[in-house]
C-alpha cells in the first residue's frame, strides 16, 4: 500500500494494478466487475450515479485499501450491508489469489444480492451471499464469529456496533470506512459500548478515515 498516496487518482485498471500490485487475472476480474456494474446500474441503484465515472477510485480502490489492515492469520471475513459489493466483494477478488479466506456478504436487498451473485459467478470467486437482514438470529447463526468485519456507509458507529457485535470474537477486527464525522460517532458510541479504536487515514478520500475497531462489548455487559 505504500505506493498509494492520498492525492493519487486511481483512474483505471493500470493505475489500480500499479497501486495495489495485483495480478493480471485479478485485474481482469475487476474489469469484468466494472462492466457488470455499469450494466446492472441501469436497473438497480448500486452506486451513486455521479460516481460511475470513478469506479476504480471511489469504489474499487476505496475497498481494496483495507487489504493492508487484514491480519495475515485471518481466515473468515463478513461484509455487512454489501450493496454493490463494497468493500466485501472487491476484497474477495483481490484476496482470491493471495490467501484462502471465507468471505460472506450480507445484503438484504434481493436485487443487489442477485447482482453480487452474478459478479461472483462470472469472476469465479467463491463467496457466500446471504440475502437476509444483519440483525436476524438466523443470519448471525450462519455466519457466527469471524476474524474481520467490514462495513462501508451502513450506519453511524453506535448503531453499527450493535449490528456487528454478534460477529465479534475476542480477536476480531472491525474495518469501518468512515467520513469526516467519525470523531463525533466515536464519542456517541462510547456512551453504550466499550471498544478500542484506531483511525487510519483513507487513501482515496481526503476527509475519510478507516476506523479499526476491536474489543467490542456492550456496557450493559459490565
Amino acid at each position: 500500500m505504500s505506493a498509494i498516496r492520498r492525492a493519487k487518482k486511481i483512474d483505471g485498471p493500470e493505475a489500480f494494478r500499479a497501486a495495489f500490485s495485483v495480478s493480471r487475472e485479478t485485474l481482469d476480474r475487476l474489469t469484468l466487475y466494472e462492466d457488470l456494474l455499469k450494466r446492472w446500474q441501469k436497473a438497480v441503484n448500486l452506486v451513486a450515479p455521479t460516481t460511475l465515472g470513478e469506479i476504480w477510485h471511489r469504489h474499487f480502490a476505496d475497498s481494496a485499501q483495507l487489504v493492508r489492515l487484514i491480519p495475515e492469520e485471518a481466515e473468515a471475513l463478513v461484509d455487512l450491508g454489501s450493496g454493490g459489493g463494497f468493500p466485501g466483494l472487491v476484497l474477495a477478488i483481490v484476496l482470491h489469489e493471495r490467501k484462502a479466506m471465507r468471505v460472506t456478504l450480507v445484503e438484504s436487498d434481493g436485487r443487489k444480492a442477485a447482482f453480487l451473485r452474478e459478479v461472483a459467478r462470472q469472476t469465479q470467486v467463491p463467496v457466500d451471499i446471504l440475502s437476509t437482514r444483519i440483525e436476524n438470529a438466523e443470519t448471525q447463526r450462519k455466519v457466527s464469529t469471524v476474524d474481520v468485519v467490514t462495513v462501508r456507509a451502513l450506519a453511524p458507529l453506535n448503531r453499527l456496533l450493535g449490528l456487528a457485535a454478534p460477529f465479534f470474537a475476542p480477536n476480531t477486527r472491525g474495518l469501518f470506512l468512515k467520513g469526516r464525522d467519525v470523531h463525533g460517532e466515536i464519542d456517541e458510541a462510547r456512551e453504550a459500548w466499550h471498544f478500542d479504536v484506531e483511525l487510519v487515514p483513507s487513501v482515496t478520500d481526503a476527509q475519510g478515515q478507516i476506523a479499526v475497531v476491536c474489543n467490542v462489548r456492550a456496557k450493559t455487559e459490565g
